[in-house]
């Protein structure tokens, strides 16, 4: 396969993701002079966010991930972002990503939002030199210059939401990876995303979303795949998964 058509695509194949969790059952005044001189053993719980997940994104695909929270949704995102690791099974990701799955991710509050232009890009695999190349589009586009050179701690989360959609629209991505960008911003704002998202559909960008109101995908995804409680419950035509997802949720 040449670089021009694996560039953009995901294949998972039998992925599992097994978290360790420490559970405490309530206890009594003795329990905790126990606890304090680490008597007794802590309880420890394997819990399974996805249980052999198996499928493949294309290259120019445009794909929403859809269910209820708790179902395996944003484990999902981190395994292609390359931010989890699965437990066992295999994440192949061709291509750089763009990638936007929480409020502020990888910012720090200490840095300016400058600073964190810097940052954030390196993460996502930018070099000093093509971040400043672009730092100009990136600050206009988030429509923050007059707040670029304040502490990230003094943006709401709403600025924050525009300076890490603007970092990850600018890094030329192959991938976009997107955690309910849309769920935060006013309505202008959002109109921007869209259409800048509606430009990567056009330059054949692969596209995955996750998201709780996937109506504001309509005309975006051609696919969605459903997942419950870290299965895999369908994948097909966007509207076809959306009407079996939405059935489940009367």
């Amino acid at each position: 396969m040449s670089e021009e058509i694996a560039n953009g695509s995901i294949t998972l194949e039998q992925v599992g993701k097994v978290y360790l969790l420490r559970k405490q059952k309530p206890f009594l005044a003795k329990e905790v002079v126990d606890r304090l001189f680490r008597r007794g053993k802590p309880r420890w719980e394997h819990f399974c966010a996805l249980k052999d997940v198996s499928f493949s994104i294309n290259k120019g695909e445009a794909l929403a991930i859809v269910g209820r929270n708790g179902a395996g949704k944003s484990t999902m995102l981190g395994l292609i972002a390359g931010t989890v690791y699965p437990t066992h099974g295999r994440v192949d990701v061709q291509g750089r990503i763009g990638a936007l799955l929480e409020l502020g991710a990888g910012f720090h509050p200490d840095l300016t939002g400058r600073e964190n232009i810097f940052l954030n890009a390196s993460l996502l695999g930018l070099q000093k030199d093509e971040v400043e190349a672009k730092l100009d589009q990136i600050i206009e586009f988030s429509e923050l210059t007059d707040f670029i050179d304040v502490p990230l701690r003094n943006y709401s989360s709403g600025m924050q939401v525009r300076l890490g959609f603007s970092v990850a629209a600018h890094i030329d991505p192959d991938i976009v990876l997107m955690d309910e960008v849309f769920a935060v911003g006013d309505a202008e704002f959002t109109h921007k995303c869209l259409k800048r998202v509606m430009e990567f559909k056009s330059q054949s960008k692969t596209l995955l979303f996750v998201t709780h109101g996937p109506g504001s995908l309509e005309g975006i995804c051609d696919r969605a795949i459903w997942l419950d409680h870290g299965h895999v419950q369908a994948d097909g035509p966007f509207r076809e998964v959306l009407q079996e997802y939405a059935s489940t949720c009367r």
